[in-house]
């Protein structure tokens, strides 16, 4: 039996592996999550092709064009696909699903293989991402995990992900930690399109019969937007709020941000984008215990200060049922503590959902 050429973009868990054909830089701004990017032109190539198509003729460029894929599909053949069995299925897109996943396509089918192209390609991908990200976020039940900066939501997130539970980690997909010290050292965020394709990729792989926790957020991650759809989902949902002592988140963000501390000057460039909140006298004060190295003082202040009537002001202002969620007080965030927390919210999420 010999399957079709093509497929839409509904049908891409059909196969066994997604292959990316566009360039490098095209790959890096988004791609389907999972796709393998083995480029038939890379990113210097295609310039050359571009510019051989508007300042010389269609038919140059084709020809050159031609013997470069043509290199490049061999290269992959003899590296990236050489171990792949003879029942592989493959699918294969460009940006349009054109010439250079048609190529592909057609060599990995004349191999034998069971090679599809994508219909309409990344462009059809992408309107498929936005669509679904309009109405999918919508279709399952919530529980929003709320708390000062410093009560380790992610961590509880991460202990109820390993008991089982559906999990949407919106920070760990955007690559930051959601403050003016979220930055996360070396390692930048995602664009806003690879951000959706990966929130997408995680909403499509949830039961619906099943809570989801997640963590509140505002509607910018970083440099980030949440789609409105999931983030008025959110706001709309139950809430469970974690209290933990002062002092307690005090010496969880300095184990947590490190970081920071091994680079002060870091520090103090971020303080200073408050400088417009709390004056140049504050941030001078905190600038020089930055200095002087005194984090317990200067993270409580923080705490009390700034993060503390943000986030209650935000958390109140967005998720209406908030005055009415479930509390737990873990008296420490050691592993255990958290593994307690996430054992109580387990057992709130099992209970009948209580209708707003």
């Amino acid at each position: 039996m010999r399957f079709p050429d093509s497929a839409a973009a509904a049908q891409i868990d059909l196969f066994d592996e997604v292959i990316d054909v566009r360039s490098p830089e095209e790959y890096a701004e988004d791609h389907v999550p999972g796709a393998v990017s083995c480029p038939v032109l890379d990113d210097g190539e295609r310039a050359e092709i571009g510019t051989l198509y508007r300042q010389v003729s269609p038919f140059d460029a084709k020809r050159r064009g031609a013997a470069l894929v043509a290199r490049n599909i061999a290269r992959h053949l003899e590296t990236s696909f050489a171990g792949r069995d003879r029942l592989w299925r493959p699918l294969v897109y460009c940006w349009r699903g054109g010439k250079r996943s048609g190529a592909m396509t057609h060599v990995l089918r004349e191999v034998g293989w069971q090679a599809a192209q994508l219909e309409g390609g990344y462009k059809a991908y992408r309107r498929a991402v936005v669509t679904a990200l309009e109405t999918l976020p919508r279709g399952f039940r919530y529980i929003v995990l709320c708390g000062e900066t410093g009560s380790a939501k992610s961590r509880v997130l991460e202990a109820l992900a390993a008991r089982g539970a559906q999990v949407i980690d919106l920070e760990r997909l955007a690559r930051h930690r959601g403050s003016v010290l979220g930055n996360l050292p070396g390692t930048p965020q995602p664009a806003q399109k690879m951000f959706e394709s990966l929130l997408w990729h995680a909403l499509r792989g949830l039961d619906p019969a099943a809570p989801v926790f997640v963590e509140a957020e505002s509607k910018k991650i970083g440099q980030l937007q949440v789609p409105d759809a999931l983030l008025d989902a959110m706001r709309a949902a139950e809430c469970a709020r974690v209290e933990a002592p002062v002092e307690v988140r005090v010496a969880f963000l300095i184990e947590e941000y490190r970081h920071f501390l091994a680079d002060p000057a870091a520090l103090k460039a971020q303080l200073d984008c408050l400088l417009g909140l709390y004056g140049k006298e504050t941030i001078a004060d905190w600038r020089a215990r930055t200095d002087r190295g005194e984090w317990e003082g200067l993270v409580g202040e923080l705490l009390t200060a700034h993060y503390d009537p943000a986030y209650r002001r935000s958390t109140h202002k967005n998720y209406v049922r908030l005055a009415d969620a479930h509390v737990v007080r873990p008296r420490d965030l050691s592993p255990a503590s958290i593994a307690g927390v996430a054992s109580e919210l387990l057992a709130l999420a099992a209970r009948e959902p209580v209708v707003a």
